[in-house]
């Protein structure tokens, strides 16, 4: 696994399990259920996922940093203000918000089960190698940003 840290870029991560949920959407619909009002569950969910992603992106550029996140040795600076004061990842919430968005308007049980495993290769491949990095780059600030502020939100 430690050989794949750093080499997917989360956006085609995010693809490739949003892929996968249409497919296995496709694949099985005998499974979907019901979802009334999907369209305004789903829209609004990928409403609020771009957003705070949104937020993130400005927020790191107004502070002159990469946005690349396979390079976080890059790093100019540590953001920790605006909507980083609450989540220290909002560019992934913001992807796991619209996967959940995805998967409600997919309205498959299964698509919906996708989320946490997108979740759980995220924090794997990228979010702890990031850490160690900014870590080591940044010290005792970044760990005290660590203990302050949850990943996710």
């Amino acid at each position: 696994m430690r050989a794949l840290e750093l080499k997917i870029p989360p956006p085609l991560l995010a693809g490739l399990f949003a892929a996968a949920m249409y497919g296995m959407a496709a694949a099985l619909p005998q499974w979907a259920w019901p979802l009334p009002m999907k369209a305004w569950l789903a829209g609004l969910s990928m409403a609020a996922g771009l957003s705070v992603a949104a937020l993130g992106v400005l927020a790191f550029r107004r502070h002159r940093t990469t946005v690349n996140p396979l390079q976080p040795q890059a790093a100019a600076r540590i953001v920790t203000t605006g909507v980083f004061a609450h989540s220290r990842n909002p560019m992934y919430l913001g992807m796991a918000l619209c996967l959940i968005g995805w998967a409600l308007w997919l309205a498959h049980p299964l698509a919906l089960l996708a989320v946490p495993l997108f979740i759980a290769c995220l924090q794997r491949l990228q979010i702890q190698p990031e850490e160690r990095i900014l870590l080591h780059k940044f010290g005792q600030p970044y760990a005290d940003y660590l203990e302050r502020v949850r990943r996710w939100c």
